[in-house]
């Protein structure tokens, strides 16, 4: 039975996942690690502290995925100085969006083995490399260096043991515990490993050029210093044209988010066209609210404003869609579908502000 105590850990735990993401554009790297432990561990605080079953939270678990590894992505268009990185990063994201998509499709495991999730380890180890040094001196094989290491080794290896496999790794964790607690020799093991990789990490920092800055986990928006530019304000900037790359990004990324966030929540039946065509005028008539209010000076100084306003905005455009997707042939669970629109909303919102500090980066890059 559910009792209070159960409901706050649920309510703490869900927010906890909604939150930290929101970190990750000024706080990059701790962020993103921060958001990578809550999805290790959410599912086992739940499933051991409350009496909750857990049958629905798998789909809410793999949505909550998604939106941290987008904000994530976003924060790159905000903070990435290095285009061939940024654009290295953007395959990597939608590479995975396209595969959960055909996932979710088929069912078949195997897919995500092959589009695999590359780009968040990519992700913490450029902004690793940034804690020190301006990526704009790392070399282009450098980064692709990276990411097929990464690919490589590191991914593919974790993807067939969690996707062909379908090891149980809270069994392998366990069992790891318990051995810790019967054979007091691993703990020998461990500190020698720990000490092996101590003096492996002293040893490759030791060959590494000259640091360009004090360690900082604070990313400030200068989107073209580097390149002589100056400061750009993603409050009172307004694409020049209406319909550009910009839109169609926003169309493409938002239209694979929603189809996965339709495939994987309960109770929501439509199409992978009915939901492309929604958002598309979903999408464009945020994009036409958002002209027509610049068009007249309104500008968002507060991010939390936009959202607000947006949000709004996007619940009226729901409530519609909730009345013509019947008579389509579609239906909707309405709790799930604000649920998914408040995320979509975040998306766009964050898109919005942080493409901008991009285009002046390209602008002033030449490219």
């Amino acid at each position: 039975m559910v009792d209070t105590s159960d409901q706050i850990i649920l309510l703490a735990t869900l927010l906890a996942r909604l939150l930290v993401p929101l970190l990750i554009p000024r706080y990059p790297l701790p962020g993103v690690v921060a958001a990578c432990l809550l999805d290790m561990v959410d599912y086992t605080v739940i499933r051991d502290h409350t009496n909750y079953t857990m049958e629905n939270y798998q789909g809410f678990d793999k949505a909550l995925d998604i939106y941290y590894l987008v904000i994530a992505y976003l924060s790159t268009l905000r903070n990435w100085t290095n285009l061939f990185a940024y654009r290295l990063g953007r395959f990597l994201i939608y590479w995975r969006l396209v595969g959960v998509v055909l996932f979710e499709l088929t069912q078949l495991r195997g897919l995500l083995f092959i589009f695999t999730n590359a780009f968040e380890y990519f992700f913490m180890f450029y902004e690793a490399v940034r804690l020190r040094w301006d990526p704009l001196r790392v070399a282009n094989r450098v980064m692709v260096g990276a990411v097929a290491f990464i690919w490589i080794f590191i991914k593919l290896p974790q993807e067939y043991i969690i996707h062909i496999g379908q090891f149980d790794t809270t069994v392998w964790v366990d069992a790891f515990f318990n051995a810790l607690r019967t054979y007091l020799w691993l703990w020998v093991v461990l500190a020698l490993l720990v000490v092996f990789v101590i003096f492996a990490v002293r040893w490759i920092f030791r060959r590494l050029p000259p640091a360009d800055w004090a360690p900082s986990l604070v990313v400030e928006l200068e989107p073209a210093a580097s390149a002589g530019g100056s400061k750009v304000s993603p409050a009172t900037t307004q694409p020049a044209r209406f319909v550009d790359s910009a839109l169609w990004e926003k169309i493409a990324l938002v239209g694979l988010v929603s189809i996965i966030y339709v495939q994987i929540l309960p109770e929501m039946n439509a199409t992978v066209v009915q939901v492309a065509i929604f958002v598309a005028i979903f999408i464009v008539l945020n994009t036409l609210v958002s002209h027509w209010l610049a068009g007249r000076g309104v500008g968002w100084a507060s991010i939390v404003r936009e959202f607000i306003v947006m949000a709004v905005i996007n619940l009226g455009l729901v409530l519609g869609i909730a009345f013509l997707l019947p008579r389509m042939g579609g239906s909707i669970h309405l709790g799930n579908t604000l649920f998914m629109v408040l995320l979509i909303t975040l998306i766009v919102t964050l898109y919005d502000r942080y493409r901008p500090v991009y285009e002046q980066r390209v602008a002033a890059s030449g490219e």
